[in-house]
């Protein structure tokens, strides 16, 4: 079959991961930084990927693009593009040619993914030219017009060098080429953690914007609860290279179901009211051995852990509701 015209069965869906394990090679033997992880992503929403620093949020995403860099790998899994195909079986120049043209990438660090020695405007040219774009002076002119839409000054911005241009421009020129190439489904890993609140503001209302203007599939990578409440329609969180809870935003921000999602939300400070009422989630992070350690990964940070947490891992069960989690405590009914 041509990977080209294949498509997911469910209309709604725009990629639809399954059983995707990623590991990293270390001097203490392989570590699952993404464990059996299974996620829809559905065309024209925003779905949120949510959890503390190192819960293999970021690690995800690049499987889905299959740019997972070595010490690191793929060992198992699929991801069905609707109208690309498995990003796992593609070959290596159909795989380059989705990411930009299908799925656009905003890093954390825009910084990161431009070339400090070549100007914004040559860079997109560059693109262009990788992507067989036949006409580069449209290509600079769509250019133009994204980056006047998210408020910068465009031909300054196509003259300079990444290194005169401040964080909040980066981040901007950042989605820009995530979208210059008409792509219809774009991840933004924490383009707002850098930038002060203002910055942030400015730039969460434009992705807004412009997925809505676009009709684009969009994915939010964030520790930030704020920012999947006021822009995801669902979300997913991460922990351990896990996923502990997913569904409807609202659903879940309401009833959180899993404690880890409980404590998460329980962290948050009130601008208003007893600012004690925000408990902070004990423990650390995730880190290697909370990869390698059996039972529930969630269990030694755990506020309602049973004996059975320690030993045996917990799989992903969907509720009456239609929320998916993963945790012994919840029950079907719940």
């Amino acid at each position: 079959m041509n990977a080209r015209v294949e498509s997911i069965p469910a209309a709604k869906v725009a990629v639809a991961v399954r059983g995707l394990n990623v590991v990293y090679s270390t001097n203490a033997g392989e570590i699952p930084a993404v464990n059996n992880v299974d996620i829809d992503i559905l065309a024209g929403k925003i779905t949120g990927i949510i959890g503390e620093s190192g819960s293999g949020k970021s690690t995800l995403m690049m499987g889905v693009m299959n740019a997972i860099n070595k010490p690191g790998r793929i060992t198992s899994g699929s991801v069905l593009v609707d109208g690309v195909g498995d990003m796992l079986k593609l070959d290596k120049e159909r795989q380059r040619k989705a990411r930009g043209k299908d799925m656009g990438f905003v890093f954390q660090a825009a910084q990161n993914s431009l070339n400090p020695l070549r100007r914004i405007g040559n860079q997109v040219l560059d693109l262009g030219r990788s992507h067989n774009v036949k006409d580069l002076r449209a290509l600079i002119r769509r250019a133009k017009e994204l980056l006047t839409r998210l408020g910068l000054d465009a031909d300054r911005v196509l003259a300079s060098y990444q290194h005169e241009l401040s964080g909040g421009m980066r981040q901007r020129v950042g989605i820009m080429f995530a979208l210059v190439l008409d792509a219809r489904i774009v991840i933004l890993d924490e383009a707002t953690t850098a930038l002060d609140m203002l910055s942030q503001a400015s730039v969460l209302e434009i992705v807004r914007e412009l997925h809505e203007e676009r009709g684009l599939t969009t994915i939010l990578i964030t520790h930030d609860m704020g920012v999947v409440a006021d822009l995801a329609d669902r979300v997913a969180v991460m922990y351990g290279g896990e996923i502990v809870e997913q569904g409807s935003t609202e659903e879940l921000l309401r009833k959180p179901k899993h404690p880890y999602t409980q404590g998460l939300i329980g962290a948050i400070p009130r601008i208003t009211g007893d600012i004690d009422l925000a408990v902070p989630l004990k423990g650390s992070p995730p880190d290697v051995k909370t990869y390698m350690q059996p039972g529930c990964l969630f269990a030694g940070r755990c506020p309602l852990v049973m004996d059975k947490c320690r030993t045996e891992r917990p799989t992903s069960r969907k509720l009456a509701s239609g929320r998916d989690v993963s945790c012994f405590r919840v029950s079907d009914d719940d």
